[in-house]
């Protein structure tokens, strides 16, 4: 078992506080941070994965969830994005069930409350990184270094970077996979308190271990890296594996060198071996499992997702890839440059050696170079084991999000930095800050947390505050237009969704949002070219196709407004939308045929009269009910339509005026 000395603990500018109260204090701080997102509304992503989620209502069977993915897909269809969480749908059906309905307020404490333990709980897990598993006679584990692992815990706690994970609901995901993904660790480190000697563990705490690990990846599948944590601490805290001692005997070429070889063969006499199998054996147990559950394979993403995994060219796959992490990067840096969505042009691609942007790779990689060469060579040891697992902690949980084994569907997520924060945070803490700016720093950061989380509590307040991080990002135009149609704002919609036309033309979503507001202006011959040109980019785009018939059939192009409706049904078969517009077509369809035959129908007109006054074209309706007055002025209910319609275009009378 490893003693670790508090060698720079006393050099930390915090108080010395006990178990319970740090954890308390780390706790409170966190809520300071984010408290004010309790209020806040479902935004974004959370009309998919809550407020349409279909699985979390109690009317629908509760194995569902373990079928579906996500977003209450079917796991097996070709649509799915294959995101397996059914623990965490799970949470969100509790809050459903608890509040009666979608109620976002128990969503949002839930989430709040989470990360406070995880925050408090970063004080246990950073004081076994920094200090080791020294216990006393009674096999209590010594706080060695409570002041640093209380300061790496607070720069975790208010990290802004953490907001949509925490004010976000969707991002409950992410909490508890790191909830689990901590209590994982724990119970590993818990498996060498039995004895004094690496070589003395506890199976059964290593099981629970591999236990927790799966129900991490039941939240996330981010999870599954907590293996590669628990490897790396055993190998280098359990162990001892002392790297600069062994690199150093091999490259002078002592000769001493048989040491150094034995050395390794005595870490596999102590258990590493077993230990690691176990570990291997787990993992390999949950990754095939978890490829099973995807049925039809990995989810299918576009360029618009993830435009550096479709570059032709390997070498500018590579650098952008490289230049996405170092985005990441200065994210952990500098967390004021925040926004809900960085796809579609929001970080244009590189795409020659000349682009002055290839310096920020350079820069990553100088830094992260000096920080290994310190990690595996320096002579302290305690700077070593430091800034090594501050490197574990960074690197491991961000591979699944590197696009290194397999394509991801965004370009970058601040939520998939939460837990690589953590080793941010490690680095962070023992980078020794002078006591003035490691307080600036704290405050500036609940600053930020606090202002960044007022802005997740309106898709209004979120959407606008991406314009000025990420001006050319067509999304986040078309999601302000959205906005502001949704609250009744037309003109500055279409301004927005011209605007999301204009940076990525092939935008099929945002032409069709388009052409819906000007249909309802009355502008259908601009509105019949964005729905047609929607539908040539993306022929299975059901909606456009019914919202082209009904702007065709404004238009008196009755035989294509039929064609369109049927491709709609063609595409999506279950549509009573556009089934109703079918039948509507048909009817006013025979109607101006009576009428062809028999212009005197009075009838004929009062009907065709009451299809348009629904449809909303009152100037028709007009015009036929008073056709059909003129020709039968007794005509039953045909009076009382007429003067409802009055009463309407006098309101809309006024209103203009």
């Amino acid at each position: 078992m490893v003693h670790s000395e508090p060698y720079w603990d006393h050099h930390v500018p915090l108080p010395k506080l006990g178990s319970v109260h740090s954890r308390l204090f780390v706790a409170l701080v966190a809520l300071v941070c984010f408290i004010n997102s309790y209020d806040g509304d479902f935004v974004f992503d959370d009309s998919e994965a809550i407020i349409n989620n279909k699985d979390l209502n109690p009317a629908t069977p509760l194995n569902n969830i373990w079928k579906n993915d996500f977003w209450g897909s079917n796991l097996s269809s070709n649509s799915s994005h294959k995101s397996y969480r059914p623990l965490t749908v799970l949470t969100f059906r509790l809050n459903y069930l608890l509040a009666g309905g979608l109620h976002p307020v128990g969503f949002h404490m839930l989430n709040i409350g989470l990360h406070c333990i995880i925050s408090a709980l970063m004080i246990d897990v950073f004081a076994i990184l920094i200090g080791g598993l020294a216990c006393d006679e009674k096999a209590t584990r010594l706080a060695h270094v409570p002041k640093a692992s209380l300061l790496a815990a607070l720069f975790f706690a208010v990290h802004p970077v953490h907001t949509e994970s925490v004010a976000g609901i969707v991002g409950r995901a992410d909490l508890l996979c790191a909830l689990f993904f901590q209590l994982s660790f724990l119970s590993y480190c818990r498996a060498f308190q039995g004895g004094d000697k690496s070589d003395s563990f506890s199976v059964s705490w290593i099981v629970i271990s591999l236990l927790l690990c799966a129900v991490a990846m039941l939240c996330k599948e981010q999870g599954i890296t907590v293996l590669g944590v628990n490897a790396a601490f055993d190998i280098l805290m359990i162990c001892n594996l002392n790297i600069y001692e062994l690199t150093h005997r091999l490259l002078v070429r002592r000769k001493a060198v048989g040491v150094s070889v034995s050395s390794p063969l005595m870490l596999l006499l102590k258990g590493l071996l077993v230990r690691l199998a176990l570990l291997l054996f787990g993992g390999s147990l949950l990754l095939y499992a978890r490829w099973r559950i995807m049925g039809t394979g990995p989810p299918a993403f576009t360029e618009v997702d993830n435009p550096a995994s479709f570059a032709e060219n390997v070498f500018l796959r590579i650098v952008n890839y490289n230049y996405y992490y170092s985005l990441n990067a200065w994210l952990l840096l500098c967390p004021w440059w925040l926004c809900f969505d960085w796809s579609m042009g929001c970080v244009p691609l590189i795409k020659s050696a000349s682009d002055w942007r290839i310096v920020w790779l350079l820069l990553l990689w100088a830094c992260l170079i000096g920080l290994i060469r310190q990690a595996l060579c320096s002579p302290d040891s305690s700077k070593r084991r430091t800034l090594t697992f501050g490197l574990v902690l960074l690197v491991i949980p961000f591979i699944p999000a590197s696009n290194l084994f397999f394509r991801v569907g965004f370009v970058i997520a601040e939520r998939v930095l939460y837990l690589s924060t953590a080793g941010f945070c490690l680095i962070l803490a023992y980078a020794k800050l002078l006591q003035a700016a490691m307080l600036a720093l704290l405050g500036m950061n609940v600053v930020r947390c606090a202002l960044r989380s007022q802005q997740w509590r309106t898709e209004q307040s979120l959407f606008t505050s991406a314009l000025s991080v990420c001006p050319l990002n067509a999304k986040v135009h078309y999601n302000v237009g959205k906005n502001l149609a949704d609250r009744g704002n037309q003109s500055a919609a279409i301004r927005y969704y011209r605007e999301a036309v204009r940076l990525h033309p092939k935008y099929v979503h945002a032409m069709n949002n388009l052409g819906n507001i000007l249909k309802e202006r009355n502008e259908l011959q601009e509105a019949e070219e964005l729905l047609s040109t929607a539908v040539y980019i993306q022929p299975d785009f059901a909606a456009a196709w019914m919202n082209l018939g009904i702007v065709q059939n404004s238009l008196k192009k009755f035989e294509e407004a039929e064609q369109s409706y049927w491709n709609a049904i063609k595409f999506r078969k279950k549509y009573p939308d556009c089934y109703y517009n079918l039948g509507r077509l048909e009817s006013e369809g025979f109607f101006l045929n009576a009428l062809k035959i028999n212009p005197n129908a009075a009838s004929c007109h009062g009907n065709l009269a009451v299809l348009y006054h629904r449809w909303g074209k009152l100037d028709f309706a007009k015009k036929h009910y008073e056709l059909s007055l003129k020709l039968d002025p007794s005509a039953p209910g045909t009076n009382e339509n007429y003067n409802m319609l009055k009463r309407k275009l006098e309101q809309r009378q006024k209103t203009a005026g």
